[in-house]
């Protein structure tokens, strides 16, 4: 029978007051130390234990502590043969995230070690080293902040907060080692129950296997280095890192030469280097890694074990002495690190200091589709909305909106504009799976069109831009009604060298030329060049969602175009209806319709198409004004705090909202009152609200598809294929879903993790619980 199924029978059976002795017996022959325990403190209950770091106990001894049943602990170390024990406490959350490093990265190689699982949840993982030990290491730390000194409790235990600056906080150990002197409880103590392998026979790594266990645990710690006290005398300049020569050493300086002069070696060179104490001539002592010196050694003085320092912490110890800041300072300054101390500039004046940059917008929250509540406006839109979800086969509110807004659009097109001359031409685009019946909304504004007589400013397909600019050539004003804007969405992607006569830049170039002269290209029967009087083009495009998504890009985000669009998510089909009986258009849109067809503002008598229109103005009420300025302010605020963070999809994002808001309140206006227009606080702040749901959905857009390069392209599928099923996902089953290679698999997930975005998580199942990950 193997040894693991003894060990079950001896727990399950019970067979008499000697079973611990029986277990402590089996350890002892395993040439381990076992060691009767004290449960509650979790120490050894024998007397003077520390005499049995350095040897085994006699059979007498254990014969005398195991009359009865009571507590085992191991002494881990060279009393146990290099027995060490990787202790991951806080219910364990960190070891499936450790387990699955360590498997990408050495597979087997946790299968191969003793696992055991506390009382409390966490895990014990075991081995022993081909060489000695370290002391106990802090490999992995988390730190809370708590609102007082009073006592808290964290997974059962209680703490003490202590006092860091300004506030309190508890420092929590999550992955720690038991090495060189340590110990730790162990089965077959009451709630320690092994799951894999036994002590007694207990697997021997290697030096780079260990190193490799104890590295991914402390790629876990969540603390950041302590910082070193700081009493060089320079202040930083303006907050660079080079200002001060102990910030500028740690920055860019080499500590490899001190640790070499101080009997250090380097044992394995590479982005992880291993070094040698002084004294030893084989084995690992410490890491150095980004400019980080880890020392894991409890004989490396001056350092301490179990903790990072950085170069200039390194060298203060190593060439001056504990505490000796100020003169390993002034040292680096004469070998030219750091700058000389400047003044800060005194300003005078009244004026109050710049604010900083806001915070960036909560990008990764998804605003959702647009909803339904802001898919209403008074007057004329909603009039021919109604019509539309009465008599159409699959009603659908978003197509309806998009549809009456884009006639609305059309119709007050050259005729009205706001006190900046902004114009009321707007692109709307629906996102629409086949069979939503996106076509009717199309349908009842080319009827509303062919009955006011303006049938020949419709278009349907772009064929070129040059088609655009022959159109509007022919008519100053169109309405284009196109179902295949996901070829021209594609052109975006595939225009690398932004071609001037590429559809989308013909768009925008429209768009921002409606209150302009519009100059077009000369054709070859020309004589003089031509140009369209105060253009005006209205698109109402449809996209099919899955070919959208996956063509959003970098380049697309940042394209004016694309920023300047409308686009509204219609979701799935409506309920089918059977359509109402009248098919005749109501007498209130078509009134509506035929006094805009008809309305020539100013005191203009001829016809618009021959002469420079002279728009009405749609006036602000002082409120509406007041709170266009606050939105401007406001869009202004996060486009600066982009600009900051340099990040470009944002900066166009925000800087097109407060624009995109005023043209729908103007439309808006339009449609609650026709006769006499008037934008007031009601229209702003349903176009506010409008146009920042825009603005935070094509933002978090970006954070889901958006790609900066081929991986992590890879790498945002990966987080859709998990939240598309709920969140999480069985390891084998999303790597089918991916269809990649394991390797490239394997990376993703590596780098998911790594980033926080994901966690191994393990998925129950009809055998043996799976491997599977889990949104962060």
């Amino acid at each position: 029978m193997p040894a693991d199924g003894q060990r079950r029978n001896r727990r399950q059976e019970g067979a008499g007051l000697m079973k611990h002795l029986d277990v402590a017996r089996a350890y002892q022959r395993a040439e381990l130390c076992a060691l009767p325990a004290d449960l509650a403190a979790k120490r050894p209950d024998a007397g003077n234990w520390k005499q049995y770091q350095t040897r085994l106990p006699t059979d007498d001894e254990l014969t005398r502590w195991f009359k009865r049943d009571r507590p085992i602990c191991l002494v881990a170390g060279a009393a146990s043969k290099d027995l060490e024990m990787i202790d991951f406490d806080c219910a364990g959350e960190k070891f499936m995230w450790w387990k699955h490093l360590v498997e990408l990265q050495s597979p087997g190689l946790v299968d191969q070690l003793v696992l055991e699982r506390s009382p409390s949840g966490g895990w014990h993982a075991a081995y022993r080293h081909e060489s000695e030990v370290f002391g106990n290491l802090k490999l992995a730390e988390r730190s809370v902040v708590v609102p007082s000194d009073e006592e808290v409790e964290f997974y059962g235990k209680k703490y003490k907060p202590v006092k860091v600056g300004d506030h309190y906080e508890v420092r929590l150990t999550l992955i720690e080692t038991r090495g060189e002197g340590g110990i730790f409880l162990c089965d077959p103590t009451p709630g320690y129950a092994l799951t894999q392998g036994t002590f007694e026979q207990l697997p021997v790594v290697t030096e780079e296997q260990r190193m490799l266990l104890l590295e991914i645990a402390w790629s876990l710690n969540e603390l950041k280095l302590d910082p070193e006290p700081d009493p060089d005398p320079t202040p930083r300049i303006g907050g660079d890192a080079d200002g001060r020569p102990g910030d500028d050493f740690s920055e860019r300086g080499d500590i490899r030469p001190t640790l070499r002069a101080h009997g250090w070696t380097l044992k394995k060179p590479g982005n992880n280097e291993y070094w040698c104490r002084p004294g030893k001539s084989h084995g690992t002592s410490a890491t150095l890694k980004d400019n980080v010196f880890y020392v894991f050694s409890s004989n490396a003085f001056p350092f301490e074990p179990g903790r990072g320092y950085s170069n200039f912490h390194a060298y203060t110890l190593l060439e001056h002495g504990k505490n000796e800041w100020s003169a390993a300072a002034s040292a680096l300054r004469r070998e030219g690190y750091g700058n000389p101390y400047i003044a800060p500039a005194i300003h005078i004046g009244t004026a109050e200091p710049l604010a900083d940059p806001p915070p960036p917008a909560d990008e990764s929250k998804n605003p959702g589709p647009i909803p339904d509540s802001l898919l209403h406006v008074p007057g004329f839109v909603n009039d021919v909305m109604r019509y539309s979800l009465e008599n159409a086969p699959y009603p659908s509110v978003p197509l309806a909106f998009c549809g009456a807004m884009a006639l609305q659009s059309f119709l007050c097109g050259r005729k009205i504009c706001d006190a900046g001359d902004l114009r009321p031409n707007v692109y709307l685009l629906a996102l629409a799976s086949s069979g939503t019946g996106k076509d009717f909304p199309r349908k009842v504004n080319s009827r509303v069109l062919f009955e006011i007589g303006h049938v020949n400013a419709l278009g349907d397909k772009f064929a070129s831009g040059e088609g655009i600019q022959d159109s509007l050539a022919r008519n100053y004003s169109m309405l284009f009604q196109n179902d295949e804007m996901d070829g021209v969405l594609r052109q975006i992607n595939l225009d690398r060298e932004s071609k001037r006569e590429s559809i989308p830049n013909i768009l925008l170039t429209l768009y921002t030329s409606a209150s302009e002269v519009y100059p077009i290209r000369t054709k070859a029967n020309q004589k003089e060049d031509g140009h369209i009087d105060q253009p005006h083009l209205t698109l109402f495009g449809t996209a099919t969602p899955q070919y959208f998504y996956e063509s959003l890009s970098h380049r697309m985000l940042t394209n004016g175009f694309f920023a300047r669009m409308i686009i509204i998510d219609v979701g799935k089909r409506g309920v089918g209806q059977t359509p109402g009986s009248s098919r005749q258009l109501p007498d209130v849109i078509l009134r509506i319709a035929h006094w805009w067809g008809d309305f020539q503002p100013g005191n203009q008598r001829k016809n618009l198409l021959e002469v420079h229109p002279e728009p009405r103005v749609v006036p602000y009420t002082p409120k509406a004004a007041k709170a266009v300025s606050e939105l401007q302010r406001l869009a202004d605020s996060e486009y600066d705090g982009a600009h900051e963070r340099n990040d470009e999809i944002a900066r166009v994002a925000w800087s097109r909202t407060c624009e995109n808001a005023k043209k729908l309140a103007l439309l808006y206006a339009c449609s609650a009152n026709h006769e006499d227009p008037e934008i007031d606080i009601t229209a702003v702040e349903w176009a506010t609200q409008f146009a920042m749901h825009q603005t935070r959905r094509q933002l978090y857009l970006a954070t889901i598809y958006v790609s900066e390069n081929p991986f992590h392209a890879e790498c945002l599928k990966l987080m859709r294929k998990l939240k598309e099923d709920g969140g999480q996902m069985a390891r084998n089953k999303l790597m089918r879903a991916m269809r990649c290679k394991m390797q490239d698999f394997d990376q993703m997930v590596t780098t998911l993790m790594t980033q926080g975005d994901i966690v191994p998580i393990e998925i129950a199942t009809k055998t043996k619980p799976a491997m599977g990950y889990r949104i962060a």
